[in-house]
């Protein structure tokens, strides 16, 4: 007697799609996460700085106080040229109605965090070119220093050159192979004599995360892939993100166009982001790069 199994009927077994769309691995946005200053706007934005102050002396009575010279500049922002980030998905109803999951809601969510991810790198390290966003790892006038993976002193030195600026960072930032190279820094135990004796860690794995969060030196460590190599060499900086601005136009406008193509049976789904960003201090970011 033959008895039918479902490995000798494939054909006859009903498929299913589960009710679920697993979506990719992905970089976590991380600039607003931070904490800048945001500016909301539909027009141009200027803030205007003081360059610098006047220097007050000591006086004798009845002399004559000596004039002082202020200076002014501003930071512009969301200028009339600069360009917004924009993405269109064109898809038939058949489709919409056929689907196992919600297409559309989930079409949705996925434009709007691919515009999210697209605005993290560009608000970190735009290039600028061509009316889109400067970001702030390339802006005019940012402190510099070097940096060396092998030797934690570097990252006190660009602290040094921080606090010499009269600048308070409140973040370190740098990718994940970079904070990695740092955490496997070593200490010999005494009497070491070979790199096998090198066992203790520098940074106490105890002590460089609290929770989810990461820290070095005290401060916060942003993760992200946005602060990518400059000609082979690695870079991590340190921001001050109480003296970064960010002006927002348009957060992440959702449009269904359900009439443009409507002679083909199709919907678009369109997502509108409109951002700058700026540093009320450009000092406010040091970049350590390698030498």
């Amino acid at each position: 007697m033959a008895i039918e199994t479902t490995s000798g009927n494939s054909t006859l077994i009903q498929s299913q799609v589960a009710n679920l769309l697993v979506q990719p691995l992905e970089q976590a946005s991380t600039f607003l996460a931070a904490g800048p200053t945001i500016l909301d706007s539909s027009s141009p934005v200027r803030i205007p700085r003081v360059v610098n102050g006047v220097t007050a002396g000591f006086v004798a009575e009845g002399a004559q106080i000596s004039d002082g010279d202020v200076a002014f500049d501003e930071v512009t922002l969301l200028p009339s040229t600069l360009k917004g980030l924009k993405v269109l998905v064109k898809l038939t109803n058949e489709l919409i109605r056929t689907s196992v999951v919600g297409l559309e809601s989930v079409l949705r969510t996925r434009l709007v965090a691919d515009v999210a991810h697209a605005l993290d790198a560009a608000l970190w390290d735009g290039p600028g070119t061509s009316n889109t966003i400067k970001g702030i790892l390339r802006q005019t006038g940012i402190a510099t220093g070097t940096l060396d993976l092998t030797d934690a002193d570097s990252l006190i030195d660009g602290i040094a050159t921080a606090q010499g600026n009269k600048v308070n960072p409140s973040h370190w930032v740098m990718t994940s192979a970079s904070f990695a190279a740092l955490r496997k820094l070593k200490i010999a135990e005494p009497g070491a004599t070979s790199d096998q004796d090198f066992r203790q860690y520098l940074f106490d794995p105890t002590g460089i995360q609290n929770g989810t969060a990461f820290r070095l030196f005290g401060l916060p460590v942003i993760i992200t892939d946005n602060i990518p190599v400059a000609s082979t060499k690695n870079r991590v900086a340190l921001v001050d993100m109480s003296k970064v601005v960010v002006a927002r136009d348009v957060d992440a406008e959702v449009k269904i166009l359900d009439q443009t193509w409507g002679d083909y049976d199709s919907i678009g789904i369109r997502v509108v982001s409109r951002w700058d960003v700026g540093l009320l201090q450009d000092k406010a970011v040091t970049l350590l790069t390698e030498a």
